[in-house]
């Protein structure tokens, strides 16, 4: 009996064990392998790293490309270039360029540099991206496609297809070299509105003559339908451009446009240069640098 008794002891005990056996490894198979209980997985103690952001607020060095508003064509003397005064790495301290802000004085003096050449087309863009890209800045900031549409005609401006590619192809070279430097990218201006804005000036209709922008500025006081739709193809052209930046620095995660705040700005007769009444004067640069200023240091991109 004692015998019979301790072997039907250790027949339950063996059940039990195999029972519990196939509980242990039926709750492993749940959990995935070596999956730890549930609640005690190190991988969530605690809060999930912040992302990092795509956009830096505070880069430390600038490259400008772009035309002659870049260059501050016409804002210190009539028919010359004013890198001095350029909204973008200018050192007047009465325009407080966009380098002058971020990085302070004496850094700007020797970690911003200007490629922008008066009279470049988006044809120019991708050598003067080529050339800044040796700086190896952080940021780079890019006005261009005014003179697209300030040809000798309208018929002559440059078609959009053509200044998409011109765009895709400057981007595509930046980022072989730089693949995270910033990119600032500011709408062109309103062409149609400076020519409001300065055809009641009568020095610079006079300059207006010399050959400034003829497909809108050529005969300012003619409002017949011939001039008036010339006019406004010209400006559709422009809304077509600032639509290719938009969309080609959409895509680049590192890209930023100014969403129109250029093409919107309505310079006055402060902001325009007392030579040409076309360009940005001294007071106009000053806007344009406060509007990159903004933006470049906003947490999120315009809306």
């Amino acid at each position: 009996m004692r015998n019979r008794r301790h072997r039907s002891r250790a027949v339950v005990a063996f059940a039990t064990a195999a029972l519990l056996g196939t509980t242990v490894l039926t709750a492993c198979d749940a959990q995935g392998g070596d999956a730890s209980a549930p609640g005690g997985s190190a991988a969530h103690d605690g809060p999930s790293p912040k992302p990092t952001p795509t956009w830096d607020t505070s880069p430390r060095s600038l490259a400008a490309v772009g035309d002659s508003i870049t260059r501050g064509f016409d804002a210190c003397s009539v028919l010359s270039d004013c890198p001095e005064v350029s909204w973008a790495t200018g050192t007047d301290s009465e325009v407080d360029s966009l380098a002058t802000r971020l990085l302070g004085k004496r850094r700007a003096a020797s970690h911003s540099w200007n490629h922008a050449k008066t009279g470049a087309r988006m044809t120019d863009l991708n050598g003067q991206i080529e050339q800044a890209a040796t700086e190896r800045p952080e940021l780079m900031t890019v006005m261009i496609g005014a003179n697209d549409a300030c040809r000798s005609s309208a018929a002559s401006m440059t078609p959009v297809a053509e200044f998409r590619t011109g765009f895709e192809e400057a981007m595509r070279t930046l980022r072989r070299s730089l693949p995270k430097t910033q990119v600032y990218v500011a709408s062109v201006p309103d062409l149609k509105r400076l020519w409001a804005q300065g055809r009641t000036n009568p020095l610079g209709k006079q300059v207006w003559k010399l050959g400034i922008c003829s497909s809108m500025l050529a005969e300012p006081d003619d409002l017949a339908a011939a001039a008036s739709e010339r006019r406004d193809s010209v400006r559709d052209r422009v809304v077509a451009y600032n639509k290719v930046l938009k969309d080609v620095c959409g895509k680049d995660k590192h890209c930023r446009y100014d969403d129109g705040a250029v093409f919107d700005y309505r310079f006055d007769g402060d902001q325009l240069s007392h030579w040409d009444w076309f360009h940005p004067s001294k007071n106009g640069q000053s806007r344009l640098a406060e509007l990159a200023y903004r933006q470049v240091t906003s947490e999120k991109p315009a809306a």
